[in-house]
């Protein structure tokens, strides 16, 4: 019977209960016009392209076999969610904005998105939870998570399919496989076999024979030397991955962009009474050529961009990111100093390390997402001699606690920390606010925070840390442009102490700004109150008493951290002023330490009532000398 073409207005979903009905030649025109939609919001609002991109046909594949939101369906991290929230009824169009939906699972958003995250290996850890509750509460649903080549291998993620391996709650996990090569079991025997372990009445069936024969001793000694005969025959004909040896039904590797064949793999994984691994082969960027052919992540997150050139929108020739200027500081210390090594977890593109990585193959390291083993590898490699430098995005550092403290400085080595991407992070939401290193690495001991307001110190302080003998460093940095204009505002920096750049004719006011921001409202501020004194602090936790005992001859003291909580760089000066007995009236701003939803950093400056012309507003209220 011919098919009745049907084509749905992807605008006008409310659930995904209509993907089921849809014959082959429709689903291949709804696959098309969701990722039309996906690059079209993408290039106009930014977003994670690629992994949405590879995702299509097994998210509606996914929706075709289950019965969400009865069935649980998570995301490991979740930005590769797009098609799962366009069949559920939520428009991209107001993506990462105030108010619009989140590029990640939400569960506020809607009753489809049963868990959230925004790191990675979380959703085997979680499923388990899941399917433990539901044997627990005598529930029937399935569990499914989906995890991606590069998350699986990541410790936590390893630390679940132990746990979900040696347990009866079952769990389907589907391997999206789309860079790292997993052996695929050889030979049409072995093919046989496994279709046959799947299928509903053979597995009926085992649990019928198990049960009539452990009704008795006898019978129970029947059914074990059975059951052994058949692991021996199916060890001989049946090829083994890694996942058969951990305990799991593995089918696959099935074609991540063929529906029908995925379709039959997720009715076989739903027969199954263990868990099962459905490991599928799909093509990251799948329909926009440019993203296909990415070999270094250029696609994966993007910013705006032309659709038919691939151009970025926001384009800012001849001014650098404060990543690519930390990337270049890098390199030129790795030129001069063959000690000095790199390691990054997995995060090389976007921390523009590209040319680094290229230039010296043997001694830069992307260790994938593995953060607590760059920690330690660290660690272990300054005890060993060598110098390692760590780039990692503040968000990431979180998980890497224990090894910077236990394999780090306890043993009280020399790891220079290249914190990206601190301060807030804008439409990537709660999960990636890089605004809470600054408190808890202040807990640590032998830690040492800075934050460089100009590029200038930042590669002084890089300098200075390689050459040894500092401890732990971590220099803190923010996302957006640098100003390279800003190069000779500061004498040259000492180590451990900060910088007082410029000094009021009177003691009334100091004004003690944070990172680019801080120097950047102290411009606007001297513009008006040239008397007003101005401290870069530089180093954010570890302070010299004269500097302490410089700023509290100051009547006024005046905090400015755009970049970090106030458990952060203002608690920690505000306790070093009161130990030195300062009486001086001491107001700060800084973020709430508080999870901050997505939309823009303006926004988010506004809802944390840090924003520039507030505080220069309260800045005028303070003392009416000033």
């Amino acid at each position: 019977m011919k098919e009745k073409l049907v084509r749905i207005n992807i605008n006008e979903i409310k659930d995904p209960d209509f993907v089921k009905s849809l014959g082959p030649k429709s689903l291949k025109i709804l696959c098309h016009d969701l990722r039309h939609e996906i690059i079209r919001v993408t290039s106009t609002r930014g977003g994670h392209l690629s992994s949405n991109l590879g995702a299509v046909e097994l998210t509606v594949s996914l929706h075709r076999s289950f019965n969400f939101p009865k069935d649980k369906l998570i995301f490991d991290v979740g930005h590769q969610a797009y098609t799962h929230k366009i069949l559920t009824g939520r428009s991209l169009e107001h993506l990462n904005e105030k108010d619009g939906i989140s590029g990640f699972q939400k569960i506020s958003e809607s009753v489809y998105d049963c868990y959230e995250a925004g790191h990675s290996s979380t959703s085997l850890s979680a499923a388990e939870a899941f399917a433990i509750a539901r044997n627990q509460n005598k529930e029937n649903y399935d569990v499914v998570a989906v995890i991606g080549d590069g998350s699986i291998v990541n410790g936590l993620a390893f630390e679940a399919l132990n746990s979900i391996s040696s347990r009866s709650d079952k769990v389907i996990i589907v391997l999206n496989d789309n860079e790292m090569s997993i052996s695929k079991p050889a030979g049409s025997l072995g093919s046989f076999f496994r279709k046959i372990s799947t299928q509903k009445f053979y597995n009926k069936a085992k649990k019928s024979y198990k049960r009539m024969l452990y009704r008795t001793s006898f019978g129970r000694g029947i059914y074990e030397f059975s059951a052994r005969f058949k692991s021996r025959v199916k060890d001989v004909l049946v090829p083994t991955t890694m996942f058969d040896n951990m305990g799991f039904t593995y089918i696959g590797p099935v074609d991540g962009h063929n529906i029908k064949a995925m379709d039959q793999a997720f009715k076989r994984a739903k027969n199954t009474t263990k868990s099962v691994i459905v490991h599928v082969i799909t093509k990251k960027g799948k329909g926009y050529e440019r993203a296909e052919k990415d070999i270094n992540g250029y696609w994966h997150g993007v910013t705006p961009f032309f659709i038919d050139t691939g151009l970025p929108k926001n384009d800012h020739p001849g001014i650098r990111s404060w990543s690519h200027f930390m990337s270049d500081c890098l390199e030129e210390v790795m030129a001069h100093d063959e000690k000095v090594v790199s390691i990054c977890p997995a995060m090389v593109k976007g921390s523009d390390l590209d040319g680094l990585y290229s230039r010296f193959p043997n001694r830069c390291f992307d260790v994938g997402i593995a953060e607590e083993h760059a920690l330690t590898l660290a660690g272990a490699l300054s005890l060993s001699g060598l110098k390692p430098v760590v780039t990692i995005y503040s968000t990431f550092l979180q998980r890497a606690y224990d090894e910077l403290s236990h394999d780090c400085a306890r043993l009280k080595v020399d790891v220079t920390l290249l914190i990206e991407r601190s301060g807030l992070s804008g439409g990537n939401g709660e999960t990636h606010q890089g605004i809470y290193d600054c408190a808890f690495l202040s807990s640590i001991p032998g830690v040492t925070i800075t934050m460089p307001s100009t590029v200038d110190t930042a590669k002084r302080i890089l300098e200075e840390c390689t050459k040894g003998g500092k401890g732990i460093v971590a220099i803190r940095y923010p996302r957006e442009l640098t100003n390279e204009s800003l190069l000779s505002t500061h004498d040259k920096t000492v180590f451990g102490r900060f910088s007082f750049p410029s000094i009021g004719k009177n003691k009334e006011t100091i004004f003690i700004g944070v990172g680019p921001k801080g120097l950047g409202l102290f411009a606007k501020i001297f513009s008006k109150h040239p008397n007003v004194s101005y401290c870069d602090p530089i180093f954010l936790n570890s302070f010299n008493l004269q500097d302490i005992e410089k700023i509290a001859t100051y009547k006024n003291v005046v905090v400015y951290d755009p970049y970090s909580t106030e458990e952060g760089f203002v608690k920690n000066l505000e306790s070093a002023l009161f130990r030195s007995g300062c009486k001086s009236k001491f107001v700060s701003f800084a973020l709430p330490n508080s999870f901050i939803p997505h939309m823009s950093v303006k926004e988010q400056e506004e809802l944390c009532e840090i924003d520039e012309n507030r505080v220069l507003a309260q800045f005028e209220k303070l003392d009416s000398k000033i």
